[in-house]
């Protein structure tokens, strides 16, 4: 891996700390607080997703270093892999409410992401062009 390709996990941090504080502490004070009308509904899932993603992304930025793709995984991709996870958290509260979610809508519902994000990567690597040393660049 060269050095530019190489992620840290200090450039997450800031990132990381602030959903998990935002997520976690505005989920809290909508359960503990807020009536159960439809804007704090819908600040239930806003912070949730934000919860979830904050906590999501440190295990995203594990895995991706521990098992490395090639081409590697951009920041972009982690970033998107664990705002996936915020996003399946939440949906499946929305489904709930319907009393909608019983064992195969959450195995469908996770399929269905985990197929998503596997098509997005296939789309990008096969978009992916490799730097080209040229005449100009070599001198």
């Amino acid at each position: 891996m060269d050095s530019q390709n190489k992620i840290s996990f200090r450039n997450y941090i800031s990132s990381i700390l602030t959903l998990i504080f935002v997520g976690w502490g505005g989920l809290t004070a909508v359960i503990y607080f807020a009536l159960p009308y439809v804007w704090a509904r819908w600040g239930f899932f806003v912070f949730g997703i934000m919860a979830l993603t904050g906590s999501a992304l440190p295990v995203v930025y594990f895995f991706h270093r521990r098992f490395p793709a090639e081409p590697p995984a951009e920041s972009h991709v982690i970033v998107r892999q664990a705002v996936w996870v915020g996003v399946y958290g939440a949906t499946l509260a929305w489904l709930q409410l319907g009393r909608l979610v019983t064992l195969y809508v959450i195995l469908g519902l996770a399929g269905g992401l985990i197929a998503t994000e596997y098509f997005i990567r296939l789309r990008e690597k096969a978009n992916r062009r490799p730097h080209m040393i040229s005449d100009d660049d070599s001198s």
